[in-house]
């Protein structure tokens, strides 16, 4: 019997363009898409003219549908992973799906679609060093957020992390209290999309800066003084 195939394909974070001919190739070939959110997979699907079959698989799936889908694979079935834009498992609950699949069966390929990623885009952009960095996810919504933030400012390297249009500005605020006004920040909002927009700047210069409170955002933290 062929050996099952999980593909972990990236999907565009805003622009429809940056979508890879592999990666729409794959989306036709496979015989299952897991989707984040199968509405806003469809769309996707249904911009390039993908007919494969969907279903969810989120933060909150349960343990059976894993085991679904790894039974779904051992009869040599293709099954691809997506997010609802960029790289799954990457802050994204698809990993452990990875992590389920690869501990059970070795036979099993894993293979990477690569393309886009918004710490990537915003790390290529935000003029810090980038040879080593520190990817720290979302802050905590509330308890451990002073914590998130001082061990963020100890790496001797340049850190990236994402965070929501509810908070952004009070995340502003905090670096500036755990660090001072003095660090280099760099925050970019809606990478690739029409209102793309990339604010440059010590924090009090960042603080004095009107941040839209809308769309999805990285913040880049210089490490040197």
């Amino acid at each position: 019997m062929e050996t099952g195939q999980l593909y972990i394909v990236a999907t565009p974070i805003g622009n429809l363009d940056d979508m890879t001919y592999r990666a729409v190739e794959t989306l036709e070939k496979v015989d299952l898409i897991l989707c984040e959110d199968t509405r806003e997979t469809q769309n996707l699907l249904n911009h390039f003219d993908i007919n494969t079959k969907t279903t969810s698989f989120h933060q909150n799936t349960r343990q059976k549908k894993m085991l679904d889908v790894y039974k779904f694979l051992q009869q040599g079935k293709k099954v691809a992973l997506v997010s609802d834009a960029g790289t799954p498992t990457i802050s994204d609950p698809g990993g452990r799906l990875v992590e389920y699949i690869t501990d059970r069966d070795k036979n099993i390929k894993v293979l990477s679609i690569p393309g886009p990623s918004a710490v990537v885009a915003a790390l290529s952009v935000a003029g810090f060093p980038a040879n080593k960095f520190v990817f720290l996810g979302f802050p905590p919504n509330s308890s451990g957020r002073e914590k998130f933030f001082k061990e963020a400012v100890n790496y001797d390297k340049t850190v990236a992390f994402y965070e929501s249009k509810h908070r952004i500005k009070k995340t502003v605020n905090n670096l500036a209290e755990v660090i001072g006004p003095r660090r280099k920040i760099c925050i970019c909002r809606e990478l690739t999309k029409k209102f793309e927009t990339t604010y440059r700047g010590e924090i009090e210069q960042i603080q004095e800066m009107d941040i839209k409170e809308k769309g999805e955002f990285v913040v880049v933290l210089d490490y040197r003084n």
